[in-house]
């Protein structure tokens, strides 16, 4: 393998997963209001919960899946879930209907991000693996950055319907490019039934347990970003929902690249202390908003908390796990991320009326991602 990084299939998929992001995004400022409308306000929780619930289920089976029958397959399945989903909202349009799909939606982030890193992992150099993920995320960033303001404007100007098809549109583009890339998976296997049979051994890699547990701690804050948040900014008079996501997302990526290499150079887990600190500051922040600027610039803090979060745990993973089960090795990180954001989005929900006091739990939790990778690094 060279080393050389930008090649042109590592380029096609970060635009695909930049696509991929923008589909799934786009819509997530709205749908606690859309929920409201169709009488469901005292279901907000689940909106993420149980999208997050069918993404973490889904995770042994996407992993085992690219680790046998190929990474494209499994980008192919994640990327239709977010397409079909998104043309059936329109027609389940009531309460009982709307859950159902938010549950089978999760699919898609299930499947396509544990295929994505798995493929990223086969076509980079080891010693750039961290610029790598921080580069892909940069691309995700800018999709899911630039999509929530683009839904609330479709909402505003037309009707949430339409949100809804522009979703399905950038899902069918991002496989439109997956279609032109080439399987890296070498020895691939025939999909079989059996496949779907999962043990111990596909759930769960072991070496992979630290990253999982930090993600579990450091990410309880994004579910609860995603379910507070777009209240919060009506409360404080934000007039586009979508406005949080894009400063966040533009502060994350400002981050990425730069927190990648220095994880490259420096180590991933000096890059996760850091950032489980500004994390913990941004929810302390989130609780303090009475007024725009101070949403704002919570918004910055976290943006650039997760920014450089994501790269390291995801490069730390790879570093972690079985080099010959890297799907296994991404589901494993991918379950807890799920179990913190659904986990948090259910706190969220079920505490909304304390708000502050919800931010103040996310970022207790954040610092005991901190104390545990000082008490692994002591032992």
């Amino acid at each position: 393998m060279t080393n050389k990084l930008y090649t042109r299939p590592f380029l096609l998929l970060c635009l695909s997963h930049a696509l991929f992001a923008g589909s799934f995004n786009m819509m997530i400022p709205e749908l606690p209001s859309y929920l409201t409308s169709l009488g469901g306000e005292d279901h907000k929780g689940l909106i993420i919960a149980l999208f997050t619930i069918t993404a973490g289920l889904s995770r042994p089976f996407s992993g085992k899946l690219a680790d046998t029958v190929g990474r494209l397959p499994v980008m192919y399945i994640g990327t239709f879930a977010c397409v079909i989903c998104s043309l059936l909202y329109p027609q389940l349009a009531f309460v009982s209907g709307f859950l159902a799909l938010r549950f089978f939606h999760g699919f898609s982030t299930g499947f396509k991000p544990t295929g994505t890193a798995a493929y990223v992992a086969d076509i980079v150099p080891d010693g750039r693996r961290g610029e790598a993920m921080g580069t892909l995320g940069i691309c995700l960033s800018l999709g899911a950055s630039a999509s929530p303001p683009l839904g609330s404007w479709l909402v505003k100007q037309y009707d949430i319907n339409t949100m809804f098809y522009a979703s399905a549109t950038l899902g069918v583009l991002s496989m439109l490019i997956l279609a032109n890339l080439t399987e890296t998976l070498r020895d691939k296997q025939p999909f079989r039934l059996s496949l779907l049979k999962v043990g111990r051994q596909d759930i769960f890699d072991p070496l992979a347990l630290p990253a999982a547990i930090v993600m579990i701690c450091c990410y309880i804050s994004y579910g609860v970003i995603l379910t507070l948040v777009p209240d919060l900014s009506d409360h404080l008079g934000v007039e586009n929902r979508g406005t949080f996501f894009t400063i966040f997302t533009l502060a994350s990526v400002s981050t990425r690249l730069s927190a990648g290499k220095i994880s490259d150079r420096l180590g991933r887990e000096p890059v996760l202390k850091a950032s489980a600190i500004l994390i913990a500051i941004a929810m302390i922040t989130f609780a303090l908003a009475d007024s725009k600027p101070i949403l704002y610039l919570a918004s910055v803090l976290f943006g650039l908390g997760n920014g450089i979060f994501s790269p390291a745990i995801n490069a730390w993973t790879i570093d972690l796990g079985d080099p010959g089960r890297k799907g296994r090795a991404m589901a494993t990180m991918y379950i807890s991320l799920e179990i913190a954001i659904g986990g948090g989005a259910l706190i969220a929900g079920w505490f909304a009326g304390h708000l502050s006091g919800v931010f103040y739990f996310a970022a207790v939790a954040s610092l005991l991602g901190w104390v545990y990778l000082t008490w692994r690094k002591g032992f």
